[in-house]
């Protein structure tokens, strides 16, 4: 198939099911500037053994990113002069690794809790996760194949999750921040969506600078984090968990059970204070002009960061709770943590975007995350299985992650 081809495929696809899900920022005549550009592209690279490695493929791109050409909204309601600036490094990278921008997608404002219109592709009554929200659908609905999220708590693996998708949330800083809005600029990750693990390690290849050939051998072993942190999970989340946990295990893998974080409960008010502080400062002087533009969630939060006067002893502890993981890891013979994405499937209703507390330890210390879709419920809506890697070891992680697809995807 011709990329003018793939084109009107997408096109006609675009046409039947963006309407229903609205996963993208709308955009006068944006497959005509896809042509266009598709034309410049095949201009470049007509040499079909010398294309670079993401040649057409379509990205469509959290509208907290910039991209040139377009304008950055962020879901807010602030003036767009206020919010512009030079194209993101990750956007940058996968244009010249000869992917086709397919648009802004949906994002919660500031990429935090107030929804945008988006729906889940697999039951228009319920939330698609947040706040990478249109990214994640704009993949299950089979809009494009990848799109750029990011994770401050939850954002790449709950919608991952809630829309049965794959998405990647590499280590802390291993895909750069440049030209993304920042939230919460300790636990910002810049991450993606994809169909299928494959196409995760193609992509990674692409935005991780530094990426290495080197991967894990053989089956790693597994830990599952008991203790208040897994107690979160709902009772369906965690019988749909042990399940799979039966299911690898007779495929040979194996499963330690490990106690951690028996202070769930502070690790979650530290994670909140932090970010709470730092969207506080990013927006201090946009929030002084412009305070009636915000929703009441994000006036809430900047409040509440405005009396944090601990940082840095908030930050000391994070850094020893991530030693202590590493610790863990390593006195266990860990590679990998396994544990639920969410704490049940996508919600209804479209005015909350789930809970990502399933996520939030990992994203505190920066571990490489991933979600492998896995089954349905009785309503059609995803559950998925959340795999965590040690610091740096993303290669591994997806590499691993591809084996363990393979036999979770079977049920």
């Amino acid at each position: 198939m011709t990329l003018p081809e793939y084109l009107a495929q997408v096109e006609a696809r675009f046409i039947a099911r963006e309407p229903s899900v609205l996963a993208f920022i709308p955009e006068q005549d944006r497959f005509a500037r896809l042509h266009r550009e598709a034309d410049a592209l095949l201009s470049r690279h007509p040499d079909l053994v010398k294309r670079p490695p993401l040649y057409g493929m379509l990205v469509g791109v959290k509208d907290i990113f910039h991209v040139d050409g377009f304008i950055t909204q962020a879901g807010s309601k602030l003036p767009p002069e206020e919010l512009q600036g030079a194209e993101a490094a990750s956007v940058t990278r996968l244009r010249n690794a000869g992917a086709l921008i397919m648009g802004k997608t949906v994002t919660t404002e500031f990429a935090y809790f107030t929804p945008g219109p988006t729906r889940n592709p697999h039951n228009p009554n319920h939330t698609p996760g947040g706040s990478s929200s249109g990214s994640a659908a704009a993949v299950a609905a089979g809009l494009c194949s990848l799109a750029l999220g990011t994770q401050t708590i939850g954002s790449i693996i709950r919608p991952a999750a809630f829309c049965g998708v794959v998405g990647f949330k590499p280590t802390y800083e291993r895909v750069s921040r440049d030209g993304v809005i920042p939230l919460s600029p300790t636990f910002d990750h810049v991450g993606f969506f994809v169909p299928d693990v494959e196409t995760a390690r193609r992509v990674a290849r692409v935005l991780i600078g530094d990426w290495r050939s080197e991967i894990g051998d053989g089956t790693p072993t597994l830990g599952i984090p008991e203790g208040p942190y897994l107690a979160c999970a709902s009772d369906y989340a965690l019988a749909c968990f042990n399940d799979l946990c039966r299911i690898l295990s007779d495929a040979g893998y194996e499963i330690r059970r490990v106690q951690v974080m028996d202070d769930f409960q502070e690790i979650r008010n530290r994670h909140d204070a932090i970010l709470a502080f730092e969207a506080a400062q990013i927006h201090k002087d946009w929030f002084a002009k412009h305070e009636v533009l915000y929703s009441s969630k994000f006036s809430d939060l900047i409040k509440r960061g405005q009396s944090v006067s601990n940082l840095q002893t908030l930050l000391s502890a994070r850094d020893a709770f991530r030693a202590s993981l590493t610790q863990t890891m390593d006195e266990n013979q860990i590679d990998l943590w396994i544990c639920p994405p969410t704490i049940g499937p996508a919600p209804k209703g479209l005015d909350s975007t789930g809970d990502p507390v399933m996520c939030l330890p990992w994203t505190q210390v920066g571990f490489p995350a991933v979600n492998i879709p896995t089954i349905k419920n009785e309503e059609g809506l995803p559950m998925g299985l959340q795999l965590v890697g040690k610091w740096n070891a993303d290669e591994s992680l997806l590499a691993w992650a591809e084996g363990i697809e393979k036999v979770v995807r079977k049920i």
